[in-house]
This record gives structure tokens, sequence and C-alpha cells, in this order.
């Protein structure tokens, strides 16, 4: 993955913000626990849902059952928003991806996606790979995963004079 450009845009930023780095931005992306994921719907309404998400391979990653809405909005139209961040006005970074939703398919990617989900939640989240999608192993069903390449990524930086708004375009 190529390193983005950051530039901070100052209409929505205190005079002297800093843009919040890459690095900064990067930790919050894998450190999150939930995302909000913003898909469109075939009749141009909106749909945004709750989901937890991993990231490797310089992309986003998160699952969804074959019959879920998420998944007839991709169908339609590939691009998303996935939103981080905390609930504080004065305090805080959040984040939004945005991007193109890719099916990943490829059993060995498929594993270490598994791991990567049993990782970051000490084995609350256990899935095995198999024909293209993850399986619950206890019989709870499948998931296709999907990958977000990010296009943009923003970071709203807020509280004590810091408020800034940061492009990371890649």
């Amino acid at each position: 993955m190529s390193v983005p450009v950051t530039e901070i845009d100052p209409r929505f930023s205190d005079p002297n913000a800093a843009a919040t780095e890459w690095s900064e931005t990067l930790r919050i992306i894998r450190g999150a626990e939930l995302f909000w994921i913003s898909t469109v719907r075939a009749d141009g309404h909106p749909h945004v849902t709750p989901l937890v998400a991993v990231w490797l391979d310089g992309a986003l990653h998160f699952t969804t059952g074959a019959q879920e809405q998420k998944v007839l909005n991709l169908g339609a139209n590939p691009y998303v928003a996935l939103t981080t961040g905390c609930n504080s006005w004065q305090d805080g970074v959040d984040v939004v991806v945005e991007g193109h939703a890719t099916q990943v398919t490829d059993h060995a990617r498929l594993v270490r996606l598994a791991d990567a989900w049993r990782a970051k939640w000490n084995g609350s989240w256990q899935f095995e790979a198999g024909n293209g999608v993850f399986r619950h192993p206890s019989g709870g069903g499948e998931a296709s995963v999907y990958a977000v390449k990010p296009v943009k990524v923003l970071a709203f930086a807020k509280g004590n004079g810091r408020f800034c708004h940061t492009r990371h375009l890649f």
C-alpha cells in the first residue's frame, strides 16, 4: 500500500491545528472495535449499520451474510464509507474510510483474515475459511468477506484548539 498524501483542510480546522498523521489515523483504524458502514440501496436511499472490521494488507475488511441489506446494496453500488471514532465533541479523532468494496474469496487470504479477527478480539470472533467464505465453527452459517482499499480517509481531530479536518488521499 502506498503512503497517502496528507493535507489539512483549513476551512474546517483551527488556525494552528496540525494535520493528523497517517500513522495516527491508521492506529485508530486498527484499534477500532466498531465501524458504521454506509451503503446505498437500489432506490438511492442510504443504509447504515454497525459492524466489526479488521485492517490487513492495506485494506479494511468486513463480513456480511448473503441475505443482508448491505450485500444487496453492494451488488448495485460497491462504493462505501466506513466510519469510526468516539461520541464526544471535545476530544478524540473520528475517521471515515471511503472506497470500493470487493469480495474476498482467496482461501489463503481468508485464512489470514480469520486469524486477524481472532487476534483482534481475543478469540471472541471465530471464523473458518472454506469455499470462498467464512464459516462459523458453531454452525451459525456463512459470511462473505469484503475488502475496502481506501481511496480517501478523513480524520476529524477534536478539542482544545486542535479541531482539524485531515484528508489522506491514495
